[in-house]
C-alpha cells in the first residue's frame, strides 16, 4: 500500500470515528461552559526541532480557534482559554513574552472578526504592554453586542490573584459607602465574591480540560471550578484533534455530577 493510500485510509477511519462520537453525544447533557488549558506548546516545538518556542505558541494559537469552532458547532455557550498566567509574566524570558504578546494580540484580533462571537479579556492588565491592552479592549468593544459563543481570554490571569482582587474591591466599595468591617462580615457570601470576579454574570465552567498529560490546574479558575469536572489528555496542545475533544465531552456526559452532595 502506498503512503497516499495509507493516509487516505487513516483519514477515512478518522472520519467514521468522529461521526460515531458525535452520534453518541446526541441527546446527551453537554457543558454550557468549557475551560481549556492548551498546554505543551514549547515541548511540541522542541520535538519538532523548531528554533524557538514561538513556533509552538503560534501552533497552539491556531488550535485555539479550531477548538472554539468545535465548541460553537456543539452550541456550547461559553469557552475560556488560559493563554497567559500571572506566573508566566515573571517566569518566562523577555524574548518569549514579547513573542507571546504579539501572538495573543493577533489571536484576539482574529477572533473578534470571526462568526458572532463575543470576546472578553479576563485577567489583570498589570504587566501587559500597551499595544496588547489596546487590542484586547478593541476586541471586547467590537464584539460586545454579539450574541454567539462567549469567549473568555484569560491573560495576565491567576486564580488566587483574582480572588484577592475581588476581596479588595468588596472592601473598598464597602468602605467608600461608610460601612464598618463588622457590617461587611455579616454581608460577605460566596455569591457576593462571585459578583466581583472577572467572570461575573457567567456560568461556572462545567468542564475543565488540560492537554499535554499534566494533571494540575495551575492557578486557573480556582473559585469557579469548585464543582467542575476535570479532564486530562495526553496530546500536546498543537496536536489536539476534534476526536480528543469529543471523547472529553463523551466522558463528561457519562459522569454523575454531585456538586458536593
Amino acid at each position: 500500500m502506498s503512503k497516499r493510500q495509507s493516509a487516505f485510509g487513516r483519514g477515512f477511519l478518522y472520519g467514521l470515528y468522529q461521526k460515531k462520537l458525535r452520534r453518541q453525544l446526541e441527546g446527551q447533557q453537554l457543558p454550557r461552559h468549557v475551560a481549556m488549558i492548551i498546554d505543551g506548546n514549547r515541548r511540541w516545538a522542541k520535538l519538532k526541532d523548531l528554533e524557538t518556542a514561538a513556533h509552538g505558541h503560534r501552533a497552539g494559537a491556531a488550535k485555539y480557534r479550531e477548538f472554539l469552532v468545535w465548541c460553537d458547532d456543539l452550541d456550547i455557550s461559553v469557552a475560556t482559554l488560559y493563554l497567559l498566567s500571572t506566573d508566566n509574566l515573571t517566569g518566562r524570558s523577555p524574548e518569549e513574552l514579547t513573542e507571546l504578546f504579539t501572538i495573543i494580540g493577533d489571536l484576539a484580533e482574529d477572533l473578534s472578526h470571526f462568526r458572532d462571537w463575543r470576546v472578553q479579556h479576563v485577567g489583570s492588565d498589570a504587566g501587559l504592554p500597551e499595544q496588547l491592552k489596546s487590542q484586547l479592549k478593541a476586541a471586547h468593544e467590537r464584539t460586545a453586542s454579539n450574541t454567539g459563543l462567549h469567549v473568555n481570554l484569560a491573560i495576565g490571569y491567576g486564580g488566587r490573584h483574582e480572588i484577592a482582587e475581588a476581596m479588595r474591591r468588596i472592601v473598598r466599595n464597602h468602605s467608600d459607602e461608610g460601612h464598618s468591617l463588622e457590617a461587611l462580615a455579616e454581608l460577605l457570601t460566596p455569591e457576593l465574591i462571585g459578583e466581583h470576579l472577572y467572570t461575573k454574570g457567567q456560568p461556572d465552567p462545567d468542564l475543565v480540560i488540560r492537554t499535554s498529560g499534566e494533571q494540575r490546574i495551575s492557578d486557573f479558575m480556582l473559585w469557579q471550578s469548585a464543582h467542575s469536572e476535570l479532564y486530562f489528555m495526553e496530546a500536546l496542545g498543537p496536536d489536539l484533534r476534534e476526536v480528543d475533544f469529543l471523547r472529553a465531552l463523551r466522558d463528561f456526559s457519562r459522569r454523575n455530577r454531585r456538586f458536593g452532595a
